[in-house]
């Protein structure tokens, strides 16, 4: 692998993963005032799945959306003004941590509605066939979304006109507290998209490069009209389904379980592999470190010091 590349994924998600931290740090002063899903421990998928992508390739996601929009390229300013209820904010500071777009670089919009981007993805990559256009649009969704009748008739739909689109799910087994075979019958989820007639891969969420590379071969296939495609990547949440702390003293998941879910940390893991073949040094990963940080303070500064929004802010993107 590319000595800059490597540099880059790593970089990629511990900027994500020292922003969440930040984030979680800073929510307890109680001045952002939304809901927050934080994806500390599934940063892998957000950074190989983003890096495959180009720039006018559109991406839709869910509530758990702050990795997927730093991923394709969003704005750090813009997310942490959006926390804040402030102007600048990439909604303008409506909609907060579950409503995130930022169209100049393709995330097209996350909801908290489970499945509920699924169709939007869909209906966006009927658009770029009915137009003839290169792109694919990517769509994030977890394993709870398979208990709603709207992502079946989506992956129907997008089967049946073999539309480009990618769908990714993030299975970290969990939907709020509840594990999926409390949920669901016993069966792989990819088999689902399968029998819709639709390509599937699944592998290990926690390896970056994993991720990037059985993207990259979705990607090529449903460039050339061969769609839709569906990864399924298992993945762990460390933190509380929603909000900063954690939430293992109400026992839905063991301490066995924790702590082997952290210890296949996706950072760890792929700074173990870089240090050894030499892809990166520490004194490397010390810089990343530093720059990241110095990027997070200016932001919050950045948000904290943004105007908030005024009534005629509201009056603005009302179309009917």
């Amino acid at each position: 692998m590319c000595l800059n590349f490597s540099y880059q994924l790593h970089y990629s998600m511990l900027r994500i993963r020292r922003i969440e931290e930040a984030l979680a740090k800073r929510y307890t002063e109680q001045e952002m005032r939304c809901p927050m899903h934080l994806c500390i421990g599934q940063e892998a998928i957000a950074v190989g799945v983003g890096a495959a992508l180009t720039k006018s390739d559109k991406m839709y996601s869910n509530h758990r959306a702050h990795g997927h929009y730093l991923a394709k390229g969003g704005s750090l300013d813009a997310m942490i003004a959006e926390l804040y209820g402030r102007a600048s904010g990439c909604c303008g500071g409506r909609g907060g941590s579950m409503h995130m777009i930022d169209l100049d670089v393709g995330f097209m919009g996350a909801t908290p509605i489970v499945g509920g981007t699924v169709p939007l993805a869909v209906g966006s990559a009927w658009a770029s066939k009915l137009q003839k256009k290169t792109d694919v649009t990517v769509i994030f969704l977890g394993d709870g979304c398979f208990e709603e009748g709207v992502v079946h008739e989506s992956l129907n739909f997008a089967a049946l006109h073999r539309l480009p689109i990618l769908f990714v799910c993030e299975n970290n087994e969990f939907s709020v507290y509840t594990r999926r075979n409390e949920r669901q019958p016993d069966r792989p989820i990819h088999h689902i998209a399968a029998a819709h007639g639709i390509k599937t891969a699944h592998g290990d969420g926690n390896d970056v490069e994993y991720v990037f590379s059985l993207t990259n071969k979705a990607l090529e296939d449903l460039r050339v009209g061969n769609g839709p495609w569906f990864l399924e990547f298992a993945t762990y949440r460390w933190r509380e389904h929603c909000g900063p702390d954690f939430d293992d003293h109400l026992q839905y998941r063991t301490v066995g379980e924790v702590e082997s879910g952290q210890a296949a940390c996706p950072i760890k893991r792929f700074e173990k592999i870089s240090l050894e073949g030499g892809f990166f040094s520490n004194a490397e990963i010390e810089k990343m470190e530093c720059d990241i940080k110095t990027e997070i303070d200016q932001s919050f500064a950045f948000a904290l010091a943004d105007r908030k929004p005024t009534l005629e802010d509201a009056r603005a993107h009302i179309y009917a």
